[in-house]
């Protein structure tokens, strides 16, 4: 029974003190209790080989020396602990040899038996009897409990009211606790030539290192939120000991005792000896490459994945994750990088998006400059030109006319003038389309280099949309259109320039009329999202659509892929401009059918301007009629498939 409760209270030992160690393995405190752990197993480890196993005078004056050496050991842990903890600070060396010195002394007098006169263990039962030496040994001993305990006292009264001084509180504690049992049971009592207490000195220190553990751990070490967070990370040191332990054991009772009771069931003769350390060798193997096995599974295995993924990361595949998932510090790490190579990935993409941006921004900015530049050199050769041909058209109206009545005076031989008149008409009307075709363009060019900040207003986009579809209805061909509109009415007002808003979804509007010159369905619809304050317009057609490589051109200024003369690229350059400026976004997808969708994102609220009028600037009229034909011209232009 002594020996069975020996055994349980150094497992319990050896299991606390692993425990905190690895909890923070390179704090000075946890590094502190894990060699006063290590002390009091010797301690343990004695009292088993004495009591469970010790016969003869011997063993009792082994186990006596070991006694005298490790209770001194564990009062210098406990000031090294006192010094350290709970700050993690260092160790004064200087003090810590003054205070160490007189072990010099005492421990080579300890192994050479000056601290007994007498010490003997037989027929189960202890006795010794003490030198002079030996008071002086534990006066000194005992002076240095009480230095270390003194220092833990004086921090308790420094932070108390804090966790520190919870955690000291509980320590000092446990020293009285430990500290009254012990000197009762391995002092008072033999010294009163009791022993009856002895053997089982080491269980009662089993209850001061239970505090102290606790302490440490800041009164976590029995708790339920404790308990799941080891179970949430599970310590690959853990896991490695645990895998040590489990195979020691095992492999023990399923191998070496058979081996020993097969080698030594006949007796102890040099031939079983010789049987046992063949096979011995042998039956170790197995456990020794299942642990290899463990090691390489629990460690190898998963950061030779997290290298590869690295590599593949360095290589500049963004965005690698790491298949695999474990509770320890690896998973940890794998889904630290794996959180880590998403975002990388994500920055990287909206690096690209931004960077595209800003190269569309400084195409339009250049662009704009060019078209200002090249309208105002063409616009005024071009309106000379223009008002000759006027001159010319107005002469050859009189000079006909003149012709007409000489002619019927006096008649005529060759071409018939009314032919040349005719043919000189034709010309001339020629020339003059041209000059209209180039002095539109010039418009579109002066539209698109003209900056000017929107004028905001709340306004109901859904009231935007239908101006601009009864604009669009005036053209012939966007009759023959299917029109579908679903306008969420619960939508809230924007505020935005409603001028420029018209004109973006006007030129949307014709721009799918383009992409549909056999008829089709053209679908415009609104959705307001609350989550992300946008209030988004969506119209889509079931025309032709936009090629994959065309589709990240057709925001760039005078990129077009309709026929020569149909169109100047610009169209949704501006659109794209007026929408930015207004704090937005305008994509092109691929319809879910066939066609194209644009859709136009706006921030959705009231920032500035007049209290809302759903009706303002939206009547049809006088000033819409005004807007309608430049509207038109320049939807003409806009870029589609």
């Amino acid at each position: 029974m002594l020996l069975a409760l020996l055994l349980l209270s150094l497992f319990l030992l050896v299991l606390l003190g692993f425990y905190v160690f690895v909890g923070a393995p390179h704090s000075r405190t946890h590094q502190t209790f894990a060699a006063f752990v290590a002390c009091l197993a010797l301690w343990t480890i004695k009292d088993i080989a004495l009591w469970g196993f010790g016969a003869g005078e011997v063993s009792a004056e082994w186990w006596t020396s070991v006694s005298f050496i490790i209770a001194l050991l564990l009062q210098y842990s406990l000031v090294v602990f006192a010094w350290v903890f709970p700050e993690n600070g260092g160790v004064p060396f200087k003090r810590a040899a003054v205070l160490f010195a007189p072990g010099v002394v005492l421990i080579p007098a300890t192994l050479t038996g000056l601290m007994w006169e007498d010490v003997r263990f037989s027929d189960g039962r202890f006795a010794i009897q003490l030198a002079p030496l030996a008071y002086a040994f534990g006066l000194y001993a005992y002076g240095v409990f009480a230095y270390g305990f003194g220092l833990l006292l004086l921090k308790y009264k420094r932070y108390r009211g804090t966790l520190w001084g919870q955690q000291l509180g509980a320590i000092l504690w446990a020293l009285v606790i430990t500290g009254t049992l012990n000197t009762l049971a391995n002092i008072a009592l033999p010294l009163a030539g009791i022993y009856t207490l002895l053997p089982i000195g080491s269980i009662f220190v089993l209850l001061g290192v239970v505090i102290y553990a606790y302490a440490i751990s800041n009164f976590k070490l029995f708790s339920l939120q404790s308990a799941l967070d080891q179970f949430r990370l599970f310590p690959i040191a853990y896991k490695v000991a645990l895998s040590i332990a489990v195979v020691a054991v095992v492999s023990f009772l399923l191998l070496q005792i058979p081996i020993v009771w097969w080698s030594f069931g006949p007796g102890t003769t040099a031939r079983a000896w010789q049987r046992y350390l063949v096979f011995s060798v042998i039956t170790a193997l197995a456990p020794n490459l299942l642990l290899v096995a463990l090691v390489i599974r629990i460690i190898s295995r998963p950061l030779r994945r997290l290298t590869e993924a690295a590599v593949a990361v360095t290589g500049g595949a963004y965005g690698t994750q790491v298949a695999f998932r474990s509770n320890d510090e690896v998973g940890l790490l794998a889904a630290s990088f794996n959180e880590l190579s998403r975002k990388m990935a994500d920055d990287i993409e909206r690096l690209r998006t931004l960077n595209e941006h800003l190269v569309r921004t400084e195409k339009l900015a250049a662009a704009g400059t060019l078209a200002a530049g090249v309208a105002h050199e063409v616009n005024n050769p071009l309106a000379s030109i223009s008002s000759l041909i006027q001159i010319l058209q107005a002469r050859h109206a009189v000079a006909t006319v003149s012709a007409s009545m000489g002619g019927v005076a006096g008649g005529g031989h060759g071409e018939s003038p009314h032919e040349q008149d005719a043919e000189t008409r034709e010309m001339l009307r020629l020339i003059s389309t041209q000059i209209a075709r180039i002095t539109q363009v010039l418009r579109d060019m002066m539209d698109f280099a003209r900056a000017r900040p929107p004028l905001r207003a709340p306004l109901d986009i859904a009231h935007v949309i239908e101006a601009s579809v009864r604009l669009a209805s005036f053209d012939k061909a966007f009759k023959r259109l299917r029109l579908t509109t679903d306008l969420e009415a619960s939508a809230p007002p924007i505020s935005a320039d409603a001028d420029q808003l018209q004109q973006v979804f006007l030129n949307l509007l014709l721009n799918a009329r383009d992409a549909m010159l056999d008829g089709g369905e053209i679908t415009v619809r609104t959705r307001y999202s609350a989550r992300a304050g946008e209030l988004t317009a969506e119209i889509c057609d079931t025309g032709t659509g936009i090629a994959p490589e065309h589709r990240a051109h057709v925001f760039d200024p005078f990129f077009t892929t309709k026929t020569a003369g149909t169109g100047t690229g610009l169209g949704l350059a501006v659109c794209y401009g007026i929408v930015t400026a207004h704090g937005g976004r305008i994509e092109v997808t691929p319809n879910d059918e066939r066609g194209t969708c644009v859709r136009v994102t706006l921030p959705a609220g009231l920032h500035s301007g007049p209290d809302f009028n759903s009706n303002s600037d939206f009547d049809s009229g006088p000033n819409s009629a005004t807007h309608a034909p430049a509207r038109v011209a320049l939807g003409s232009s806009i870029n589609h498939q």
